[in-house]
């Protein structure tokens, strides 16, 4: 029996892939848990139109990211650090860094900012910033103490 995957199923394939299966394991679990559905032409088309419509999403957000990363490469943001006698009063994090992206007019999440650790010295620092699965860039960040 040929269904199609709604789901990746080790040893079997990946969502929207058409398998051929015995006709007892198709009705007693693939159907039953909604994890496939019965091969037809109709459904084939709706899965292949789907899956081209998502390859076409991926590629915009990708072309959107490149362009994103194109302006980011030449940004460079400034803070400043706290500092008294004894170090750094705190440390800058991935959201404050998010923070000042938005006040140079990216709205980028925090959850794409990547930092080894929390930044708690004064100098120059790349921060890493992920926009697509494939698209990272680079941010220089300047860090000034100021005491306290």
């Amino acid at each position: 029996m040929k269904v199609i995957l709604l789901t990746d199923i080790e040893r079997l394939g990946e969502k929207g892939a058409v398998v051929n299966v015995r006709a007892g394991f198709a009705r007693n679990y693939l159907l039953p848990q909604k994890k496939a559905i019965i091969a037809t032409a109709s459904n084939i088309k709706y899965f292949t139109d789907q899956k081209n419509r998502e390859e076409q999403r991926i590629k915009r957000r990708t072309e959107k990211a490149k362009a994103l990363a194109v302006k980011l490469a030449t940004l460079s943001l400034k803070t400043t650090l706290p500092i008294g006698e004894a170090g750094a009063f705190g440390a800058i994090t991935n959201s404050e860094i998010g923070d000042l992206l938005k006040q140079a007019g990216y709205e980028i999440d925090k959850h794409a900012i990547f930092l080894e650790k929390p930044i708690n010295e004064p100098g120059i620092h790349d921060v890493l910033i992920k926009l697509a699965p494939e698209v990272t860039v680079q941010v220089k960040l300047w860090v000034t103490g100021k005491k306290q």
